[in-house]
């Protein structure tokens, strides 16, 4: 971990100090993805399916999520497992339900003028579940649930197969507990080339789907990025790229605890980044002395290793910079293991989730808390919410006027439609106050 003086940096230096991994932003992926992109729309299924077989080692495959299938599933895992997996999606159930927004009343804002807003579910959302190096069950729980608490009318899931062209039990419980009927064996570029633009392939139909959802690599980010700005290309949820986390400590936090905690995403990708900050160099010292003896026991010790060239010990005057720190980079994940927690919360600006004390670990979030662990990353935070129910549905105003509303109302708004000189629009509106 690179190690720096918060207080001897300038602005300049400030900004490089909380630069994310430059392979993020590569021009490389970038080309790579557009290729893709380009290909699957010119070509649609024979396109997918040669980079599938090229990219992820095999061509597309429809899982169905059969009775057979999830009983198989369920015989191959213990069931401490199978357990776990349904207590989680409970969890996750029981807070977006909770969450789901719901009409608003009328607000009458002249007499005879009501409006209030509508809340519809999105058609079709296609959902991308990170697998391949470690099948993502977890991810799919937190986008195909949401999703379903929202009432969209179709979820589409892709994942990346393993090497064997196999999938996970795991991932097909997790698929049975979210009520999905299959789930494609597809990653990458390519899939989100597939849920953009819709293809045929051997196994069925992706249609092209309304929104993207879901965390991926550099280049499943990109291509999100790629797909909604072309023109009538699919919203996308967020950016949602390799992990980060950033830990705020003091000089009373447990070593052992954060140094866990910023493993824990070290070990996703060799492109996540995470960052400690901290009011006492001792503290750092403690702290990166008991990450080195915890990253090499791990069996992700190469992928763990690798991020933590990107990672950053910050030495920072006092809390109040911390925090500022915080907002300026925007962190997916921000862990908060100081003396007093919550205090700092009123500070926190920028933050996909907040994780309070040293009992909230990130791990909790990830799998069985309850709100999703899909979070903005590379700064989307600053902007930007994680993946909610709201996220899956669309709002709409609805207004009602009455004779005795359009009277009052329409020469003010005919008034202020000849001052933008839009004669047409104050017509409309004094046929209203005309009854």
């Amino acid at each position: 971990m690179k190690r720096i003086d918060w207080t001897s940096l300038d602005a300049a230096g400030r900004r490089e100090a909380l630069a994310r991994p430059a392979r993020r932003t590569a021009g490389d992926v970038t080309d790579a993805v557009r290729r893709i992109m380009d290909d699957v729309q010119a070509r649609g299924g024979a396109a997918v399916m040669e980079w599938a077989v090229k990219l992820d080692g095999h061509a597309p495959r429809r899982i169905a999520i059969t009775p057979q299938a999830v009983a198989e599933a369920r015989n191959a895992l213990p069931p401490a497992d199978t357990r776990a997996i349904r207590m989680a999606a409970e969890n996750v159930r029981l807070f977006h339900q909770a969450t789901k927004p719901e009409d608003t009343p009328f607000v009458e804002t002249t007499p005879g003028v009501r409006s209030r807003l509508a809340w519809r579910p999105i058609e079709r959302a296609g959902l991308y579940v990170p697998g391949g190096s470690a099948p993502l069950f977890s991810s799919l729980l937190m986008l195909a649930i949401p999703a379903q608490a929202a009432g969209v009318t179709e979820r589409v899931a892709v994942t990346p197969p393993s090497k064997d062209c196999g999938v996970h039990p795991a991932m097909i419980l997790a698929a049975a507990e979210s009520g999905l009927d299959a789930l494609w064996l597809l990653g990458g570029a390519q899939a989100i080339a597939a849920l953009t633009f819709g293809c045929e392939l051997d196994d069925g139909v992706i249609e092209p789907c309304d929104k993207l959802f879901g965390p991926g690599n550099a280049y499943v980010a990109e291509a999100k990025k790629q797909a909604t700005a072309l023109p009538g290309g699919p919203a996308v949820d967020m950016p949602a790229g390799p992990s980060e986390l950033m830990v705020i400590v003091d000089r009373d936090a447990a070593p052992e605890i954060a140094a866990a905690d910023l493993l824990s995403q070290a070990e996703h990708d060799a492109d996540a980044q995470v960052i400690l900050v901290s009011t006492s160099r001792a503290t750092i010292d403690y702290i990166l002395t008991e990450v080195e003896a915890q990253v090499s026991t791990l069996p992700r010790e190469a992928i763990a290793r690798a991020s933590l060239e990107e990672a950053r010990a910050v030495l920072v005057r006092d809390l109040d910079a911390a925090c500022e720190i915080a907002n300026l980079y925007g962190p997916e994940h921000l862990a908060l293991q100081v003396d007093d927690p919550e205090a700092l919360i009123p500070s926190i600006r920028a933050a996909g989730a907040v994780f309070v004390g040293r009992h909230a670990a990130e791990t909790l979030g990830d799998y069985a808390a309850g709100p999703s662990h899909v979070l903005p990353t590379d700064g989307g935070a600053r902007t930007l919410g994680g993946v909610t129910t709201a996220s899956f549905m669309t709002s709409m105003s609805v207004q009602m006027v009455t004779d005795e509303g359009a009277r009052a109302l329409a020469p003010i708004a005919a008034r202020l439609a000849r001052l933008e000189g839009l004669e047409a629009h104050a017509r409309a509106a004094d046929l209203r106050a005309a009854g």
